[in-house]
């Protein structure tokens, strides 16, 4: 379940934005989405033009990305750390204290894309002004082993939720994340404390990565018709 509002346009202007504080020699978190594919594209002719970079991808798509794009790729196992991380999101929300949390999991990579966006020394999240909001209200997607399923969508119920469990677009079935699980998606209505939810999703049984990214961005990159407003840092 994908929040696919935006111009092409502000996409585009946001993940190039971004991709251009990456320096020489960094180590990058590749994210996955529409908005983060215009970033691996742009980091990819730096590559052509001599910048050293290496990524570490954060889906089966972005790896696809960065490979036909000819960035070199390696994973958190092998580098000591990550320089940057450029990802995008469902929905944004700035906190009280200037920091953001967010809603991902549209495309169902939120576990490996909040596994490298943590890890990361900066994360910077690119969007469109389509997905700006107060307060967050996009269901949340939940990555849930198989078997936990009924379990798990039993406690959203009582959590005051109502989950859905993500269907295939082209295949009869549901959707299998990377990891090979399926997703929930956790329709809260307004989400009036990111924090308290996501600690309470990430807690139950069976559940492998909810989709509440709560105070890990650094900055946010909004791109327009007319330039980039950078939130943040």
């Amino acid at each position: 379940m994908k929040n696919t509002e935006g111009s092409s346009e502000a996409k585009r202007r946001a993940g190039e934005h971004a991709a251009d504080l990456v320096d020489d020699g960094d180590v990058v978190g590749l994210g996955t989405g529409s908005t983060a594919a215009h970033a691996i594209r742009a980091l990819g002719r730096a590559v052509d033009s001599g910048l050293d970079v290496r990524g570490i991808p954060t889906s089966f798509q972005s790896r696809q990305l960065a490979l036909d794009a000819g960035i070199p790729l390696t994973s958190l196992d092998a580098v000591d750390g990550v320089d940057i991380a450029i990802d995008g999101a469902d929905q944004v929300a700035e906190r009280n204290d200037g920091g953001f949390d967010l809603v991902k999991g549209g495309g169902a990579a939120h576990a490996r894309e909040k596994i490298v966006d943590a890890a990361a020394e900066r994360f910077v999240v690119v969007a469109d002004p389509s997905k700006l909001v107060d307060p967050l209200d996009y269901p949340v997607p939940v990555e849930v082993l198989p078997d936990a399923r009924p379990t798990v969508a039993g406690t959203v119920r009582a959590l005051g939720g109502e989950p859905t469990l993500r269907a295939a677009a082209h295949k009869d079935g549901p959707v299998v994340t990377d990891n090979g699980n399926v997703v929930l998606d956790c329709d809260f209505g307004p989400i009036e404390d990111p924090a308290t939810l996501a600690s309470e999703l990430a807690a139950l049984p069976g559940v492998v990565e909810q989709g509440l990214f709560v105070g890990l961005a650094d900055a946010v990159h909004v791109g327009s018709a007319d330039g980039v407003e950078v939130r943040g840092e």
